[in-house]
């Protein structure tokens, strides 16, 4: 059994202790929300960084919209079609609402050394707008 005077040493003790580790100094404070800010700071130019890269992006991802839509209406087309003349091969289509530009080109599909393949046209789209341009390039080949 204890006595009442070794448990008033324990209580002075603890209020010790707790008494010399009340707070932080004001430069240990400093120092945590300099720490705080630089973190801060490097989120915000990630953020900005990663605003950019999401509108290039979109960007992109419409310029590839028109081209491809260019693409699928001439590969519908039947290969004798005007559309698909490699005589007058560079053909435009108006402006689009949001101010792109698709152009095709039609030339007669040759191999990587330059030989001409007989019964192939090779189809280049570019498509440009809000600064960039797009290629597709695509192979048609004559029905058999």
């Amino acid at each position: 059994m204890r006595t009442g005077k070794s448990h008033t040493r324990t209580m002075e003790t603890a209020i010790r202790k707790s008494r010399k580790d009340e707070g932080f100094t004001l430069i240990e404070v400093l120092i945590a929300i300099s720490i705080f800010a630089v973190g801060l700071l490097a989120v915000a130019a990630m953020q900005t960084s990663a605003i950019q890269v999401n509108s290039s992006a979109a960007q992109l991802t419409e310029l590839n919209t028109w081209g491809m839509d260019k693409l699928e209406q001439l590969m519908g087309l039947p290969y004798t079609d005007p559309l698909l003349d490699t005589a007058g091969n560079t053909h435009q289509d108006p402006p689009t609402a949001g101010g792109f530009t698709v152009r095709w080109v039609i030339t007669n599909g040759t191999t990587a050394a330059g030989t001409p393949v007989p019964g192939n046209k090779l189809i280049e789209i570019f498509v440009t707008g809000k600064g960039k341009t797009l290629r597709l390039v695509c192979l048609k080949s004559q029905s058999l």
